[in-house]
């Protein structure tokens, strides 16, 4: 009766339980995963329309559309009109879909040779009438007048002509994308001598123009208001609004003037801007002063409100300004980075003293996204030309609020903390997988090392480094890979309710704030950082090793080889780790070199795209890509020259030498960290495919420390000899892995001065190699 391999049956049947066990957690956890996802409770969802998306409970449109679903137009159609440029010319003007309360430009081009040349020659407006979008008729530009000639006309032209001019700037300003910083102030000029016109007010066809054009400018890029030329400019263009506004009542999608006269027995004044609900969320705003109201007004939907507590009995005028933006009140000191639009409220008084003034704000953000943890009441100094809180406290229950002693332009500046998603606990697969590598680890380090002798093998030590510094690795990893604010991050550490008080409200610096320091998160993100390059490093040697002891049999290993390996294993990821944090590191900046969601190497930029500048690529994924790559190729010149070579010698049968060969492979796949090679697939941007590699990634990779166990410790001979000694019904026989027809031994040749590795080669009946780097060696 032929003899049970039992090193094979064992192997077989562990590799195949824990295979089992580990495709069935994974089945299961897609199970729940998929469970969860349709099951958790949450937000109604909204059924938007015409590519509007639900946030947080509600439609957000896009600008064509607006209503609660997104189903209401918001543009006009593709239109043409025919107008007469002049007496002897007709032009049929064409104008794209123009969305409502903006201007569209016409297709037609002044001719190239004009000032204007290629500029649209008209504009044409498309507003609201009801739930009807209505065209206006165009505006014509002269072709042959820019910016520059119309400021310079302005000082001297006559009430006739002041429309013309306004009509012709606005024109020139209706592409705000294309407007450069000189654009901007010679705009910014023309309007603020037209609002200085006596009566403009009267003339409503240049003052509806100017504020157009105020409107449109606050459409251009931020970075063309950053220039310092422009201070001087956006201050007296701001100074002069608010004196315009005790006069008129105008409202542009970015700015809206409201004035009203003062009665005798006013004792409080407010103006509130509310947005319209019946169109839909962030669409439109509704602008209304009232008197002697006695509080703020409680409806969440009102954006902004100023209530003016006034002393005196006289008659008098109150002028409220709406800025949608900031971008005329450039600060220094305050750096913002989120796209939403931040308003400003100017409130003035005319002829009667102030008590008092109380503002609220209730700014729209993405909820899911951030999470408000500060905000300062401010208002813009002129002295400076920046934000101050002088004279004004802040307070907050359901709005942002501000109480100030004084009148002029007030905004509320945020500070947010970005909500992360924070990793969840490791899931069973990883806990299982790592607590079995972890297990095999420790047997496979004290099996090397007090068997040394018995093996007679000195190359023990780099497969110990390798084992010890995934070892250390796993540890940390399953001890402190999730960040202690994950337990926090859900409860808003910012009393929803303060009383006004001055000494809170100082002035702040940035609209984003940094989640609470973890200095542990960042000491576990380092050590991971150092063991698992590290744990690279070494396979890396093991692969050098390798190549020395099979491509370069019948020579030496070069002097002091353990020590150059130790040095380089331990001390390359030191170095790449020591640079990483005095480039990215600094005090406060933890999240230069960690991510918050967890403990490891920042990769992401705000906007949630991988960053080539941000830690995880260039000391990361570009050295490991390196050393698996250079592991492949030795693995591939292995493979093919070594364990697959033919062999005509062959004494075995085909099958039993088909079995040794691929256990070898696989032997050599594992302790090079092949496997490694899938977090790159993972890179994908597939949702299906990510998720398919990120299974097999964490399977495959979380049990390697348990597939180096049973490939270098379980089927190792001695090992299977103390077994078998111990429980003697395992009488289980070594089982060489045969690749050459020479069998080389690693042994120890020591003169008298010094001690040199070499190798000497015996002639063995039995066509086999036996080396210490192979799992079965003796």
């Amino acid at each position: 009766m032929p003899s049970l391999h039992w090193d094979r049956i064992l192997v077989g049947i562990t590799c195949c339980a824990v295979t089992v066990t580990l495709w069935a957690l994974c089945i299961w956890q897609l199970v729940l995963k998929f469970e969860t996802d349709t099951t958790k409770p949450g937000t109604p969802p909204c059924f938007c329309l015409n590519g509007g998306v639900c946030q947080d409970g509600a439609c957000v449109c896009p600008e064509e559309w607006v209503g609660s679903l997104c189903e209401i137009v918001n543009f006009c159609e593709v239109s043409t009109y025919t107008v007469n440029i002049s007496e002897s010319v007709i032009k049929n003007l064409t104008f794209e879909r123009i969305i409502v309360g903006k201007y569209g430009n016409s297709k037609e081009k002044c001719d190239p040779d004009t000032v204007n040349g290629n500029t649209s020659i008209a504009i044409r407006m498309c507003f609201r009438e009801g739930r009807i979008p209505t065209l206006e008729p165009p505006k014509i530009l002269n072709c042959n007048e820019n910016l520059d000639s119309l400021a310079s006309q302005i000082e001297t032209v006559d009430s006739s002509n002041i429309s013309a001019i306004a009509n012709n700037t606005q024109i020139l300003t209706s592409m705000p994308d294309q407007l450069t910083t000189e654009n901007i102030s010679a705009a910014a000029n023309i309007a603020v001598q037209i609002l200085k016109k006596p009566n403009i007010s009267e003339n409503s066809q240049a003052s509806v123009a100017v504020m157009a054009t105020v409107s449109q400018l606050l459409d251009a890029n931020e970075t063309a208001f950053n220039h310092n030329n422009l201070i001087n400019v956006t201050t007296s263009l701001t100074k002069t609004m608010e004196e315009f506004s005790f006069t008129s009542n105008i409202s542009q999608p970015n700015v809206a003037i409201q004035s009203a006269p003062l009665k005798l027995k006013s004792s409080t004044i407010l103006f509130s801007a509310q947005r319209d609900t019946a169109l839909g969320y962030y669409q439109s705003t509704k602008l209304e002063i009232k008197e002697n109201v006695s509080e703020l007004i409680g409806d969440l939907s009102t954006e902004v409100q100023i209530l003016f507590n006034i002393m005196n009995t006289s008659n008098g005028r109150v002028g409220f300004v709406l800025y949608q933006n900031d971008k005329l009140f450039q600060s220094r000191i305050y750096c913002s980075h989120n796209s939403f639009s931040k308003q400003i409220v100017s409130g003035n008084i005319h002829n009667r003293n102030l008590s008092s003034v109380e503002i609220a704000f209730s700014p729209k953000y993405n909820t899911s996204e951030l999470q408000l943890r500060d905000h300062a009441c401010v208002f813009w100094d002129y002295t400076v030309n920046d934000w101050s809180t002088a004279g004004c406290a802040k307070g907050r229950d359901q709005f942002l609020k501000c109480r100030c002693n004084h009148t002029t332009n007030f905004a509320v500046l945020m500070a947010f903390q970005i909500k992360y998603k924070y990793a969840k606990p490791l899931e069973y697969i990883s806990y299982i997988g790592v607590g079995l590598s972890m297990a095999g680890l420790v047997i496979t380090i004290l099996f090397q090392i007090l068997t040394r002798k018995t093996r007679r093998s000195s190359v023990t030590w780099m497969l110990v480094s390798l084992c010890l510094s995934m070892l250390i690795f796993n540890i940390i990893f399953v001890s402190g890979i999730e960040n202690q604010n994950a337990r926090n991050h859900s409860s808003n550490t910012t009393s929803y309710y303060q009383q006004y008080g001055t000494a809170s409200n100082t002035l702040l610096t940035s609209d984003v704030v940094d989640p609470p320091a973890d200095s542990w998160c960042t000491a576990v993100a380092v050590l991971l950082h150092y063991f698992l390059l590290a744990t690279f490093m070494w396979t890396a040697l093991n692969s050098a090793q390798l190549y020395l002891l099979l491509l370069r049999a019948m020579k030496p290993l070069p002097g002091h080889f353990l020590l150059t390996m130790s040095i380089t294993g331990w001390g390359i990821p030191a170095v790449v780790v020591a640079i990483t944090l005095g480039t990215t590191y600094r005090e406060g900046k933890a999240l230069n070199y960690r991510q918050e969601e967890f403990c490891w190497l920042a990769a992401l930029d705000q906007n949630q795209n991988f960053s080539m500048q941000k830690p995880m690529l260039w000391s990361f994924l570009l050295p490991v890509a390196l050393i698996l790559l250079f592991n492949i190729i030795v693995f591939i010149k292995v493979t093919i020259s070594v364990i697959w070579k033919k062999n005509e010698n062959l004494t075995r049968n085909k099958k039993d030498s088909f079995m040794k060969k691929m256990i070898g492979t696989i032997s050599i796949a594992v302790v090079l960290g092949i496997t490694w090679t899938i977090g790159y697939l993972m890179l994908i941007n597939h949702e299906g495919t990510n998720l398919v590699f990120s299974y097999l990634f964490c399977i495959l990779n979380a049990t390697q420390g348990l597939q180096i166990c049973i490939l270098y410790t379980f089927r190792s001979g001695v090992f299977k000899k103390k077994v078998s000694e111990v429980f003697s019904i395992f009488s289980v026989s070594g089982v060489p892995l045969y690749l050459h027809s020479n069998a080389y031994h690693v042994s120890k040749s020591q003169p008298a001065k010094y001690s040199q590795e070499t190798f000497r080669s015996t002639q063995t009946s039995s066509d086999n190699i036996s080396l210490s780097t192979f799992p079965n060696s003796s």
